[in-house]
């Protein structure tokens, strides 16, 4: 029996053993959502509520809907309707900047049920709004969370205070355009980026995270085509720091497949390759000199200097004083390329925001900016503010350096806090553009909220209904009750009133069959308020070129208002319709010579292309040869003045034809 004693304490060995190897090894130490210690944690959390209230808030003061925000409204009516993502009924115009706010709010109109739509694009307006801040700050704090591990740090509001302190971004919160939208999704994009610099594990994020990230950035260019320039910044540099193929196959396809599908439906159904507002202001442009006009517009009344001059040097001090955590090290592993390490980190995220807000400034300076005081340049503004919307003030305790020089980093932080807070608590009671805040100047730039409100006499103009108290607009209901025949409503000089071009009576002129039914056509630049005031079946077209094809094909004017520098003159109108074109029906400060070149103008081969592209049924057929044209037609211009454009064209001249004789 001696002998077996060894060998059964061998086996209980061998039996530990493999137990022992069978066993998983630990897992790393995980990076949590939210990787905070308690009072770092319930400061941010702090200051996210207080700045959403007060911007919410804020905001709701200042509530409205703009007229470029029904536009919208109304091609959401035609979706409602069957229609089609369109203005006018049987013709293709994209008159929406934003295909993702124009789809949302036709899904949030469902389930708004009976609600008004301008009810439902102010909520919805106003809920992306107050998330996109939120979202930037929390992505800010996870940005400095590693370097707070086990210290006690105490989170400020200080990029978003300058944010929301400044007026014209409470008024976009709530006008009816996608301004909201925009917030929400470069706070979402910002605080992702944070999170893919920083792994979940010591070990990079999976493939889910990844596909979703790159869709979110993939998915810029349905927000605003101009944020391509940030959301393909961020595919390119996660296709720099992605370690195999797979992964950017994966990245390709999440990214690319909605803007690459949506792109061929654009090109089939509205045979453009940008969007029709493109089009007609003409993006590709410049005006270097307004665009400067326009930066100091929106500085002057804010002295916007002054947080640059204190959060500059506050970004800095942050950035000298961080601690780099030791539980990232393991993410950056030797097979890790140096580029992808580079690129993969917090420091080149934070350059990707503010290179991003940058390009956007530049961008819309070189375009000349906006007629809208301030509109264009709050998403760049978000852009910079972000590595600072929130800040850390760090309670001393002497170990990465002495308790003196701590306290010395906490009082040049606070102190510059301060500051920071001092000027958004003024900014934010600024009288903005003051007395020249609703006069259209030489520079054609106006407080858009303000001017609305004035000249409806609504605080807080919402409704369309709230804008039938805005000149001419009361008069159009009554001019269409008045002319059950059909008729082209013109604007007079009176404000009461229209001028109209009578319909052709049916089957009295060639191209209107005695079938033809009474239509009204309304010539008008505001095309929210007119075209939400009125019934679908009535056309709405502008001089401009937003929802009438064939002015955003003319040419850009040089001393136009800005966003206003197209203007097609009515005579093209009355030309391309079944309406009176002589005397006495076309008002007498029209031409019927031009109203006849206009007419025989329409018929230059290109130009019926063009038309036909977008008033032809739509068919397999017409959509393949709408996406081989599109480019043509993108880059087609015919001249505004009827001769010239006759002359291009090298077609006659025609005589005004004679008047039929009364019945």
């Amino acid at each position: 029996m001696g002998p077996l004693l060894p060998s059964a304490s061998s086996k209980l060995k061998v039996l530990q053993a493999s137990a022992l190897a069978r066993r998983p090894a630990p897992r790393p130490a995980r990076w949590p959502l939210f990787p905070y210690d308690t009072v770092v944690r319930v400061s941010l959390w702090i200051s996210v509520a207080v700045v959403a209230a007060l911007f919410g808030w804020g905001a709701w003061q200042r509530r409205w809907i703009a007229d470029d925000g029904l536009i919208v409204l109304r091609t959401v009516r035609n979706l409602l309707a069957g229609n089609g993502p369109v203005f006018n009924m049987g013709e293709r115009v994209e008159a929406n900047t934003s295909t993702a706010w124009t789809f949302l709010l036709y899904a949030a109109s469902w389930v708004g049920g009976p609600m008004r739509l301008e009810y439902v694009a102010l909520a919805v307006a106003l809920t992306l709004s107050v998330l996109g801040v939120a979202l930037l700050m929390l992505g800010t704090g996870r940005l400095y969370a590693p370097s707070l591990r086990g210290r006690r740090a105490i989170m400020l509001p200080a990029g978003a205070l300058v944010y929301i302190a400044v007026p014209p971004a409470r008024d976009f919160a709530t006008s009816g355009l996608e301004s909201g939208l925009v917030l929400a999704y470069l706070g979402l994009l910002w605080w992702m980026m944070v999170c893919w610099s920083q792994p979940l594990r010591a070990r990079p994020h999976g493939r889910a995270f990844i596909g979703a990230l790159a869709f979110v950035a993939g998915f810029s260019v349905l927000v605003r085509p101009e944020l391509a320039l940030i959301g393909g910044l961020a595919l390119i540099m996660m296709m720099i720091a992605a370690r195999n193929w797979r992964r950017r196959a994966l990245i390709v396809v999440a990214g690319g497949l909605l803007p690459v599908a949506y792109q061929i439906f654009r090109m089939g159904y509205y045979a453009l390759l940008v969007p029709g507002t493109a089009l007609a202001k003409d993006a590709a442009g410049d005006k270097w000199s307004q665009g400067m006009i326009y930066l100091s517009n929106f500085n002057r009344p804010y002295a916007l200097w002054i947080p640059v001059v204190l959060l500059v040097p506050l970004g800095l001090v942050l950035m000298l004083a961080r601690r780099r955590p030791s539980f990232l090290r393991p993410v950056l592993a030797p097979d890790y390329g140096r580029l992808a390490k580079a690129v993969q980190s917090p420091a080149a995220v934070v350059a990707f925001m503010v290179v991003s807000g940058l390009l956007q400034a530049l961008y819309w300076i070189r375009q000349g900016g906006d007629f809208m005081h301030g509109r264009v340049l709050l998403a760049p503004l978000f852009c910079l503010l972000a590595p600072v919307a929130v800040i850390p003030v760090v309670i001393p305790d002497g170990k990465d350096y002495s308790r003196e020089t701590g306290y010395w980093l906490a009082g040049a932080v606070s102190l510059l806090w301060l500051g920071v807070a001092g000027w958004s608590v003024w900014a934010a009671n600024s009288p903005g553009m003051g007395d020249d805040a609703t006069h259209v100047t030489y520079s054609g730039i106006v407080d858009e909220r303000r001017f609305y409100a004035q000249a409806t006499g609504h605080a807080h103009p919402v409704t369309a209904a709230d804008y039938l108290d805005y000149p001419r607009m009361a008069a159009i209901l009554t001019a269409i009750d008045n002319t059950p025949e059909g008729a082209l409503l013109l604007p007079s000089g009176n404000y009461t009133q229209w001028d109209l071009v009578p319909m052709i009576r049916p089957g009295t002129a060639p191209g209107i069959p005695a079938s033809q039914k009474p239509q009204h056509t309304v010539f008008f630049t505001n095309l929210g308020m007119v075209g939400m005031n009125v019934g679908l079946d009535v056309r709405v077209l502008d001089q401009i070129g937003l929802a009438n094809p064939l002015a955003a094909h003319t040419e850009r004017l040089k001393h136009g208002r800005i966003g206003h520098d197209k203007n097609l003159f009515p005579d093209w109108v009355i030309a391309d319709g079944p309406w009176v074109k002589w005397y006495p029906g076309v008002p007498a400060y029209l031409d019927p010579q031009w109203v006849a070149q206009a007419e025989a103008a329409l018929r230059c081969p290109a130009t019926e292309a063009v038309l036909n592209s977008v008033r032809a049924p739509m068919t397999l057929h017409r959509f393949v040869s709408n996406v081989l044209h599109s480019f043509e037609f993108t880059r087609y211009r015919i001249n505004r003045v009827p001769l010239f454009e006759l002359i291009r064209c090298g077609l006659d001249v025609p005589d005004v034809p004679p008047a039929p004789p009364r019945e």
